[in-house]
């Protein structure tokens, strides 16, 4: 009878010590980033303000991430002439040996590359809690401000299910309709 008693105990304590999972705060200002990239370069972030960004943290061998890119590569394509950068960030371990073959494989229209440093910049990037184990795909939806608007974690049944297609299509054109006229209140 004594370890059902000890139990709710040990979790209130835990609950009382543990942090409790915030959700990322949206909308924010996207803070930079930085994508090495397979020939020795690197590219930040802030070089596309003025575009739509679609930012996707991926796992090369990853076939949620894998399906994801070629949807990706369409919006890419269709979108792209309307202000649109998908750019894509291998994040495991082993990342810059793998993403030369990725990108062979899929020849992306947009820059994929890596972080080194198995996904720390990334968690940060999304505000992941760090009690939580992320899944992948990991997007975030960065208006022409450069204002995260939305973002979606692998786990995200409702974003990555059936309708995995259009609910991409559905953010990327948000991210692309024109700035709204501030009103102004007509009240003297």
């Amino acid at each position: 009878m004594a370890p059902r008693r000890f139990l709710p105990a040990a979790l209130l304590l835990l609950l009382l010590f543990v942090p409790a999972a915030r959700p990322a705060e949206l909308p924010r200002p996207a803070p930079e980033y930085i994508i090495k990239l397979d020939d020795g370069k690197t590219l930040e972030l802030s070089q596309y303000k003025g575009k739509a960004v679609v930012l996707a943290f991926i796992l090369t061998y990853c076939s949620h991430c894998q399906r994801t890119i070629g949807f990706l590569i369409q919006d890419q394509n269709e979108y792209g002439p309307r202000g649109l950068q998908v750019l894509a960030s291998a994040v495991e371990s082993g990342a810059q040996l793998a993403v030369p073959s990725f990108i062979k494989t899929f020849n992306p229209p947009f820059p994929v590359g890596y972080n080194d440093d198995q996904g720390t910049a990334a968690m940060s990037f999304m505000q992941h809690p760090v009690m939580k184990i992320p899944l992948m795909p990991m997007l975030a939806f960065i208006d022409r401000q450069g204002v995260i608007r939305a973002q979606y974690e692998g786990d995200d049944a409702n974003f990555f299910g059936d309708q995995h297609e259009q609910n991409l299509r559905k953010e990327i054109e948000a991210l692309l309709k024109p700035a709204q006229p501030v009103k102004k209140n007509s009240r003297h």
